[in-house]
């Protein structure tokens, strides 16, 4: 009978175990629709990931490529800011990404800044299609290639805005709202 005991506990054990190994491997596949720069969210079949932000300077030689065709230097009592972001379709299937209208930097105070259209060869084509399987940047693409590996997306922001931080990046898309707290 004492064998019979092992037996059963061992296999208890395995089971436990295994069901454990399940639920954890499983956890992590989600993606919520909120989370940190750096960690990506899931907006229908869309993975969007910010890989940095920053405010770009206009007399850096690096930051006036990413500003080219903007007014420069910016009007008075704004910046430039730029996320650099990842996005990819999960989807078989060719899907819109949101719109420059859809896309918003928030502050605490609830003001909200909206991206403005970019024509560089570093900037994610908001508004565009994005066909099954694909990402942004495309690889071998500038964007892809540049130091930080993501397309840009721009901002003109009042030059206080970092005293109402954190800045979250919104983004609506298909009646959901997706929010990344921005690391600046």
């Amino acid at each position: 009978m004492r064998h019979g005991n092992k037996g059963a506990l061992a296999l208890a054990f395995v089971l436990a175990l295994t069901l454990a190994l399940l639920g954890v491997t499983g956890c992590g596949e989600d993606l919520s629709e909120e989370a940190e720069e750096g960690v990506p969210i899931k907006l229908g079949e869309l993975e969007f990931n910010v890989q940095e932000t920053r405010f770009l300077n206009p007399a850096q030689p690096d930051d006036s490529e990413y500003l080219a065709g903007q007014q420069l230097p910016p009007p008075r009592t704004q910046s430039y800011l730029g996320v650099f972001l990842t996005i990819h379709n999960d989807a078989d299937e060719t899907v819109k990404l949101p719109t420059y209208t859809e896309t918003s930097v928030v502050d605490t105070t609830g003001a909200a800044y909206q991206a403005i259209p970019s024509n560089t060869p570093f900037a994610a084509p908001l508004g565009t299609d994005l066909a099954g399987g694909a990402e942004i940047p495309a690889p071998d693409s500038a964007a892809a290639s540049g130091p930080v590996q993501g397309g840009i997306v721009l901002f003109l922001v009042d030059e206080g805005v970092t005293e109402n931080r954190p800045l979250e990046l919104e983004i609506e898309y298909e009646g959901e709202t997706g929010v990344i707290t921005l690391d600046i």
